[in-house]
């Protein structure tokens, strides 16, 4: 018999089950993604109206997706969620199969499954509270943490071998079948909820702005959004620049690998850490282990030597692994449950906004003052916001009161991705 809470929870163990398979069959879709549009268009403006027509359709609905999901069964909207991608990662993969794929269908299925993404990740936060008792959330929030890293460790390996076996359309029907088995899972999931179904009609408006109102009636929330927003917007920065200095200034292509790889170990090192850490002050330690990404930001532009920059970004991710299940075990506990999903959607939207301004700004800028300056802004924003937050009373209070898992403002009642909520992308904060 399990002696463990979590393994005696039969919902969690078959939600955990199906996270698992669709995190991992999502790890290789990134490098297979990229090389089938290359393949098939040779051009890397169509890279990008692939990857945009995703991101703007999961921005654009990711307010209404928190509003179904609080409206709605989470495990419901989940389910759908994973059948509609499961339907648009097939379909991908069937067109690679069969050797002519065009552009408009890439992107029009990458669309539909960022529109699908929308209204799944607001639900990962009200699934793991309908599964989990509060005393065992954040070791729950710990374990998903853990296969999500690991999932990025072995995800770039995974695909590469996938794709040179078979090619990039069968990763795409890996990913499809791993979204059926999730939905499958889900089907025998059973979730505890705690909110009254409303006995009048209400408007999308007043749903909306109420979520917007228990966001910005909390300091240490919306204070902390804008730290995790300036760190998506540094890590766009890192990820456009970063591969240009390393292959002209810091031996090649293989130093980018090497760092990218020490992020993904530090990023399973910091979940690990997050499993056993219990702060007394949560929300102020996750956010100082996101400052730390001004590191390898400033070393970059420093031109440091590489062992230093590939140490400084393992230890930048490492922050990220920690932050993910401290930030959502504090605020499922702090958040009312019949606002979680809107609560946690604004949170996904400002994190995820950041990143594409940053992507257009980082390079305008290198083109005009070089590669150092952009580095050296997203360092200090990143350390200033994220740093920050410590004069915030309402960050500084959070837990010392009422235990890790309160806050002096709000009852008790994540992100990844991420609803089966899959990584949006290998460093985005939410």
């Amino acid at each position: 018999m399990p002696s463990h809470p979590l393994l005696r929870n039969r919902s969690f163990r078959l939600f955990f089950l199906g996270r698992s398979l669709s995190l991992i069959g999502d790890a290789v879709i990134p490098a297979a993604l990229a090389l089938a549009v290359l393949r098939a268009t040779g051009s890397t403006s169509a890279l990008a109206l692939v990857l945009g027509c995703a991101m703007g359709a999961r921005l654009l609905l990711l307010p209404l997706g928190g509003v179904v999901g609080d409206r709605f069964n989470p495990r419901t909207v989940a389910l759908a969620a994973d059948l509609v991608r499961c339907v648009t990662q097939l379909f991908v993969g069937v067109q690679l199969l069969g050797g002519a794929p065009e552009l408009w269908q890439l992107a029009l299925a990458e669309a539909v499954g960022g529109a699908a993404s929308a209204f799944a990740m607001p639900t990962l936060s009200p699934l793991i509270t309908g599964t989990v008792a509060a005393k065992d959330r954040h070791a729950a929030n710990a374990v998903l943490g853990v296969v999500r890293s690991g999932s990025r460790v072995g995800g770039p390996a995974l695909a590469g071998l996938l794709i040179w076996a078979a090619g990039p359309g069968w990763a795409f029907v890996l990913d499809g079948v791993s979204f059926a088995v999730s939905a499958c899972l889900l089907t025998a999931v059973r979730i505890h909820r705690t909110v009254e179904e409303p006995t009048a009609r209400r408007s999308l408006r007043k749903d909306l702005v109420e979520g917007w109102h228990e966001v910005r009636s909390r300091d240490w929330y919306w204070t902390s959004l804008i730290a995790h927003s300036a760190w998506n917007g540094a890590a766009a920065v890192l990820m456009t620049l970063g591969p240009v200095i390393a292959v002209e200034e810091l031996g090649g292509e293989g130093t980018w690998i090497a760092i990218l790889q020490a992020g993904a170990f530090g990023l399973l090192g910091g979940s690990l850490l997050a499993g056993r850490a219990r702060p007394k002050r949560p929300v102020l330690a996750a956010n100082l282990g996101l400052a730390t990404y001004a590191l390898p930001l400033a070393l970059l532009a420093a031109e440091a030597p590489t062992p230093a920059v590939i140490a400084a970004y393992g230890i930048a991710q490492a922050g990220l692994g920690f932050l993910s299940p401290i930030w959502e075990t504090s605020v499922q506990a702090a958040i009312p449950p019949g606002a979680l999903a809107r609560v946690t959607s604004y949170d996904w939207l400002l994190s995820l906004a950041a990143m594409p301004l940053a992507y257009v700004l980082g390079p305008l800028a290198a083109d005009a003052w070089g590669t150092a300056t952009p580095l050296w802004i997203a360092a200090a924003v990143v350390g200033v916001a994220c740093a920050g937050t410590a004069v915030v009373p309402g960050v500084r209070r959070f837990g010392a009161s009422t235990g890790s898992s309160g806050s002096p403002q709000a009852t008790p009642g994540d992100t990844g991705d991420t609803g089966l909520s899959k990584n949006v992308s290998s460093d985005t904060v939410a």
